[in-house]
Parts: structure tokens; C-alpha cells; sequence
């Protein structure tokens, strides 16, 4: 059998700072905030701080697992390791946020300029502009052996991962014309552009990577093989988290429409003049509470 030397990229020291240091960092910052607001009578629901948590520990665990060593060996394996940090993990780090958890950050003048980024049509453009920029074939094997590009690389899918499920998932304001609908759309658009991407690594008659061709031959798999299973294991991650999204979606579709119809009626019960579109943006917003004890207060302020 051929022997495999792997490359410095995962057995590097510096690889394991660059991984550790971040994830302490953002467990710092995210758990002295909650408790912040748990002291201020605004705890942050239990479900998030999980999933955050969750977020934080599958990027941690995909790269000390045999994952992580199986990924500088096999295609299919690295594309495992990129699902989880560019795709699973960013979702649920998404959903473990709120908006009074960034608002320290987006208050300060340097920062408010991220909003703008949770834009669909921001987010989307830059979230596949960075897939694709790093599977191209000599991008793809510089990161394979060489820790700093990596670390860029790993880096991007995780920033950008999170970046494409804010719209659907985060609590940044997000446009008045993304409803429901157009939430679809961006979901469905999000899964083509990845099975493009699933596609032409399962049906390519080129080796992309062969800088494979050790590992490949250590485990018995020809590359076009490896090749094509990575392909395969993209095109069912995505239907299944695809999946999970729709239903998500539309959960939390009928969950505001509710919301709104009961914020109207006690408006209207109340005879507080309250425009439904303002109604609407509170509701998506997460601002629901707030806005009831405005009407229960007896005031209402313009759309």
C-alpha cells in the first residue's frame, strides 16, 4: 500500500490555534452576554444558547474526529468536514442568536454596516461566490497542504455559511418584500447553486483533485469514485437540510400570521390606531411583546 503523508494543514500547531482560539473567544463573548441579559430580566431562551453551543462544538468535533485525518485522505471525506463547518454548523449558530445577543456589536460604528450584509441579495451573491472560489481545483489543493490557506478556507465557509442562513434564520432586520415566498425562493436558491456544484463532482469524467491520489490509493477507491461519492453526499445534505428549512419556514409562517391577527384584534379592542404593515415588520422582527405592551399601554407610534 502507498503510504499517506499528510500535510500540515490539520497537523499543524498553528491549524489548532486558529480553531481553538475563535471558538473560546465566541463562547466567552456569547455566554457574558446571556448572562447580561438574564441579570437585565431578558434571558436568552435555553433552545438558542443549545444550538449556539451545538454550532461552536460540531466545528470543534469534525476537526479532532477521524474526520478531520480522513479529510486530508479522501475527497468524500473532506467534503463531510466542509458540510458541517459551511453548512450545519453555521445554521444552528444562526439560530442560537438574537438581536439584544449582537446588539452590543451592531451599535458600534464600525459594525452597523453588517446589517446590510443580512440582505438577501448580499448574502446569497457572497455566500456562492465563496463556495465556489474555493473548489476551484488549484485553490482546493493549496488549502490541502498548507495551514494558513486552511485556515482562510475553513474560516470563509464558516463566516459565509452563517452570512447565507441569516435572512432565513437570524434576527436582523430583513427586508418588508421577504416573506414567506420569497423565503422559498432564497431556500431553493441556496440548494441549486450547491447541487450545480454536487453535480459536476458526481458526473465529472476529470479527476479534479488529484492531489487525492495517495489517500485514495491507501483506502482502495479510485478517484473518480471518491470523487463522485463527495458529490453525492453534497446533493443529500442539502435535500435533507433543504427539508428541515421548508418546514421551518413554514412553521414559523403560520406562527406570525397568528401572532399579527392577535396584535390586531387587541388594537382594535383597544382602539389603538396601529398600521398592519408596522405590525408585520414587528412581528418578523421578533418584537411582538414589545409592541403588546405599547397597545396594552394605549399607544401607538406612526408606521
Amino acid at each position: 500500500m502507498i503510504p499517506v503523508s499528510l500535510p500540515i494543514a490539520h497537523t499543524s500547531p498553528a491549524y489548532a490555534v486558529a480553531e481553538l482560539v475563535p471558538i473560546t473567544i465566541a463562547v466567552l463573548l456569547y455566554g457574558q452576554r446571556a448572562k447580561t441579559l438574564a441579570w437585565k430580566g431578558r434571558p436568552v431562551p435555553g433552545w438558542r444558547i443549545a444550538c449556539f453551543g451545538a454550532g461552536l462544538a460540531l466545528i470543534l468535533a469534525v476537526g479532532i474526529s477521524p474526520v478531520g485525518q480522513l479529510s486530508d485522505e479522501l475527497v468524500y471525506m473532506h467534503m463531510v468536514e466542509h458540510l458541517v463547518i459551511g453548512d450545519l454548523a453555521p445554521l444552528l449558530l444562526v439560530l442560537g442568536l438574537t438581536g439584544p445577543i449582537l446588539q452590543p456589536l451592531l451599535a458600534m460604528r464600525g459594525f452597523r454596516w453588517l446589517q446590510k450584509l443580512a440582505n438577501p441579495l448580499v448574502a446569497l451573491p457572497l455566500w456562492a461566490i465563496s463556495l465556489y472560489t474555493w473548489h476551484i481545483p488549484p485553490l482546493y489543493q493549496d488549502a490541502f497542504g498548507g495551514a494558513p490557506v486552511h485556515i482562510l478556507e475553513h474560516g470563509s465557509f464558516v463566516i459565509f455559511g452563517c452570512l447565507m442562513w441569516m435572512p432565513l434564520l437570524g434576527p436582523l432586520p430583513k427586508p418588508e418584500w421577504f416573506g414567506p415566498s420569497w423565503q422559498l425562493g432564497y431556500t431553493v436558491g441556496v440548494r441549486f447553486i450547491s447541487a450545480v456544484l454536487g453535480n459536476v463532482l458526481m458526473w465529472s469524467a476529470t479527476v479534479l483533485y488529484p492531489i487525492y491520489a495517495a489517500g485514495e490509493a491507501e483506502h482502495g477507491i479510485s478517484p473518480l469514485t471518491d470523487q463522485s461519492t463527495a458529490g453525492a453526499i453534497m446533493m443529500a445534505e442539502g435535500t435533507l437540510v433543504t427539508l428541515g428549512v421548508l418546514a421551518w419556514i413554514f412553521f414559523c409562517a403560520a406562527n406570525e400570521g397568528i401572532e399579527r391577527q392577535r396584535l390586531l384584534d387587541l388594537a382594535e379592542s383597544r382602539g389603538v390606531a396601529l398600521d398592519e404593515r408596522r405590525v408585520t415588520r414587528a412581528v418578523r422582527a421578533g418584537h411582538g411583546e414589545r409592541l403588546e405592551r405599547e397597545i396594552v399601554a394605549g399607544r401607538s407610534r406612526p408606521s
